[in-house]
């Protein structure tokens, strides 16, 4: 039997807690199996491959990362919103205990360049994220906030590298200087814009 949507959701956000601590290439059946409580068949008769299930816990974690959206729609100005917004990347890096950093990130590197419907998937999450960036910068520009000669789609494009940046930079920072080093990348992005 077939699961409901609603169960296909709960087993690709459980499935998705796999892909994003081990990757892709390391994540077998038998791990997706241990982790979601159904058997291998199931798993194959509802998601039809371990790469079918990895694009649809792709797409749960693009659910998942909502809240950064939000924020930028939050009271404040520009420039205020986009530093809470790198702080808070800042502080999942720093509090990050099991070192799995963002699961776009990871697939961009592992995934992306190999996998034309995975690099569709990243592009999603990158460009929802510029989207409402540059949307955010329009209106600082419009309040004299933020210059109105820069391109807001520019900046935004810089301020989504810069988030990934902050992502795959704070997995090889030695933790002694860790946090000062990521908090000198967001002063340093924010003086850009």
């Amino acid at each position: 039997m077939r699961p409901k949507e609603f169960e296909l959701e709960a087993i690709a956000e459980l499935a998705m807690k796999v892909f994003w601590q081990r990757g892709y290439a390391a994540t077998s059946i038998q791990d997706l199996v241990d982790a979601t409580g159904i058997g291998r068949g199931s798993i194959y008769n509802a998601f039809g491959s371990k790469h079918g299930i990895y694009q649809f816990s792709l797409k749960q974690y693009y659910k998942l990362t909502a809240s950064n959206i939000a924020l930028l729609s939050e009271e404040g100005t520009a420039k205020d919103l986009i530093r809470r917004l790198l702080m808070k990347i800042v502080s999942e890096e720093l509090n990050d205990i099991e070192n799995i950093g963002c699961m776009v990130a990871n697939a961009s590197l592992e995934m992306a360049r190999h996998d034309q419907g995975i690099a569709e998937l990243v592009a999603k999450n990158l460009m929802r994220m510029e989207r409402a960036i540059s949307t955010l910068i329009i209106r600082g520009q419009a309040n004299g906030e933020i210059d109105s000669n820069k391109n807001s789609d520019a900046l935004a494009h810089f301020i989504v590298s810069t988030i990934q940046g902050i992502r795959v930079v704070s997995k090889g920072a030695g933790e002694e200087k860790q946090a000062s080093r990521l908090e000198d990348i967001v002063e340093i992005a924010l003086s850009v814009i």
